[in-house]
């Protein structure tokens, strides 16, 4: 039953009408796309688990439970910003083929690596915008309700600015949206590397003393809590802009360089 079984299997693929890329840029893109959507996947999967569900489980429990609890989630701690890291590795790299790409064909070929240099140091400062915003915890500016807002005007003029300078003639819908959501892609890394973790580290470390010797909470404990959850935050609400223009960048053609 085996060969006519695996008779039939061959017969059908070879009359498929397909033909196999050639090359192997072809082969580089498909496994970078493929590593990045991966490691998205993962990365947004414990971003949305801790702010939805974790978050308000620990708000949920006693103190004394919340120290035993809280510790143990450094696991999710730990897929959540070495998952980032590679979707960002991965996808900065596919970004750089495209802006190269849209430079050739503009007859611009050594214009892409100024193109990359100009978006990276404009959402850089953006992402500098945004964490004298959240760490400015006096006052209104220390409430969700007024930082979240004011973070999302940033970063839409962030991306007015970026299609701006980027939008030049040959300059395709794909890279002018991924500069986009890229742009907050990279916003949300450094978010993960250079404000949640660096919180994070020292929460689970004096939680963990807490809960095992008695250890107290050291007063700024408090004030990186509300840092690092304020980020989380940022990071939630920033990923449905990101997944829009990624997404747009193949299946909704609305931006073109003039």
């Amino acid at each position: 039953m085996f060969q006519p079984a695996a008779a039939s299997i061959w017969l059908f693929w070879m009359k498929l009408n397909i033909t196999a890329p050639a090359g192997g840029a072809q082969f580089e893109q498909i496994v970078l796309r493929w590593t990045h959507i991966t490691a998205a996947t993962v990365w947004l999967g414990f971003l949305y688990f801790l702010v939805l569900a974790a978050t308000p489980m620990l708000k949920s429990l006693d103190p004394g439970t919340r120290a035993k609890v809280f510790p143990e989630l450094r696991h999710a701690a730990w897929w959540l910003r070495w998952s980032a890291l590679v979707s960002w590795l991965a996808g900065f790299r596919y970004f750089m083929i495209l802006a190269k790409t849209d430079a050739v064909a503009a007859g611009r070929d050594g214009a892409w690596g100024l193109w990359l240099v100009i978006w990276l140091v404009v959402w850089l400062a953006a992402f500098a915008i945004e964490m004298v915003l959240v760490r400015a915890g006096s006052g209104p500016l220390g409430k969700p309700l007024v930082v979240i807002p004011l973070v999302l005007f940033v970063m839409t003029a962030t991306a007015w600015l970026v299609v701006s300078l980027l939008a030049q003639p040959g300059v395709s819908n794909r890279t002018l949206c991924i500069a986009i959501g890229g742009g907050l892609g990279t916003v949300l890394f450094f978010n993960v590397w250079g404000i949640v973790w660096r919180c994070q580290k020292r929460l689970f470390s004096w939680t963990r003393a807490l809960a095992e010797h008695g250890t107290p909470m050291p007063v700024e404990a408090a004030e990186l809590q509300r840092i690092g959850g304020l980020t989380m935050l940022i990071n939630f609400w920033l990923s449905f802009p990101m997944l829009f223009f990624m997404a747009a960048s193949a299946h909704f053609p609305f931006l073109l360089g003039e």
